[in-house]
């Protein structure tokens, strides 16, 4: 194999799971003795991105602006000098530069390619996400969707590549875990107790379905099951509002001596582990589903609406867990149904969505496109 230099392209590196993605597979370029440069705004995740061997390339091109075009030319020179092979874009702006820069390049003109990692609204300017000459797809979800919105795009040019976690980072635990438990009830007392915990992860937004939540812990506790619920990463700034409407809704319910609204914590494994089922209740159809691989591996199920990616992981690891979208009658039933004989998903079944894996694809995309 070649020694690659690829250019990965988004907005800022903050957080979030597309930046996660940039470092990981920068990290594995570095790895494999590539070379991997990153362009974006910055922010604090540049001194993790460098620490791994990649460089980082200071430049705003994810403001919607348009002043962000002036960009083009030092990219474009950016590429040049580094003798780049690969431009890898994975957001909608810096794609746009990306192909501009690179439109304006004769010769040794680096190969494009993109990654959508969201179902973004149809459109002219989404459309450049599937205008690489190889689409990396999170999911089938996405490459379907893709299709339908894109139906010029040829096939041949998306390509699956699932995200995947580190198995060292999400630990099997067993099946209640008193332990882990107590653990949490000790910062949070309101989960104590020898009823389910539920956990629902995610930021505050109405998108994640809290609400949904908070009635489905109401219906637990109507029949009788001392059922709790944490909800880590609801509480954010600015969202007091929105913490409000859940306090309130937690009220009618009668539910708050047994609810838990926190910020993100900073071991989601342990608060996986701690838990009897976990959910994924968001309203709109995600095009992964992280939080279902996480809870899997740690050996923890899962209860969700079976649309999007979300429920493409659900009826592939565990149909079970599946619930048709907004049914909140039989999302009740089936939580009963999942709680009052736990099993632990089995263990073989994440070989496709380890990091190694996802890792390996991308860089075997890389360079099958240098060898064409």
């Amino acid at each position: 194999m070649r020694r690659l230099t690829v250019v990965q392209l988004l907005p800022a590196l903050e957080a979030g799971g597309v930046e996660r993605a940039t470092l990981e597979i920068a990290e594995a370029l570095v790895r494999a003795g590539h070379r991997a440069i990153v362009v974006s705004a910055g922010g604090r995740l540049v001194a993790p991105l460098e620490a791994r061997g990649a460089r980082h390339v200071t430049l705003d091109i994810g403001r919607k602006s348009p002043v962000t075009l002036r960009h083009v030319p030092a990219l474009r020179r950016l590429l040049r000098e580094a003798g780049a092979d690969i431009v890898h874009a994975r957001s909608r702006l810096p794609a746009w530069l990306g192909w501009l820069a690179l439109r304006g390049m004769r010769a040794a003109r680096p190969h494009f390619v993109t990654t959508a990692h969201g179902l973004n609204s149809p459109s002219r300017y989404s459309a450049i996400m599937a205008r690489g000459e190889r689409v990396v797809c999170v999911s089938e979800t996405v490459r379907d969707y893709l299709q339908q919105h894109y139906p010029a795009t040829d096939p041949r040019r998306l390509v699956v590549i699932p995200r995947g976690i580190d198995p060292a980072a999400f630990p099997r635990a067993p099946l209640p875990d008193p332990a882990a438990r107590a653990r949490i009830a000790a910062r949070h007392p309101q989960l104590g107790g020898r009823g389910p915990l539920l956990l629902l992860p995610g930021r505050g937004t109405r998108l994640k379905g809290h609400a949904d939540a908070i009635a489905l812990l109401a219906d637990l506790r109507g029949s009788g099951l001392d059922a709790r619920l944490w909800m880590p990463g609801a509480v954010q700034a600015g969202r007091a509002a929105y913490m409000a409407e859940l306090a309130g809704l937690a009220r009618v319910a009668r539910v708050e001596a047994a609810l838990a609204i926190t910020e993100a914590t900073a071991d989601i494994a342990q608060a996986y582990a701690a838990s009897d089922l976990v959910l994924q209740l968001s309203c709109k159809p995600e095009a992964f589903g992280r939080t279902v691989i996480e809870a899997h591996a740690v050996g923890r199920p899962v209860l969700g609406w079976a649309h999007g990616g979300v429920g493409e992981l659900l009826r592939a690891l565990q149909p079970q867990g599946a619930v048709a979208p907004f049914d909140q009658a039989l999302l009740a039933a089936t939580a009963r149904r999942l709680l009052a004989q736990p099993q632990p998903p089995p263990a073989g079944t994440m070989q496709a969505f380890q990091l190694h894996a996802m890792q390996g694809a991308t860089l075997a995309l890389y360079q099958s496109l240098v060898g064409e």
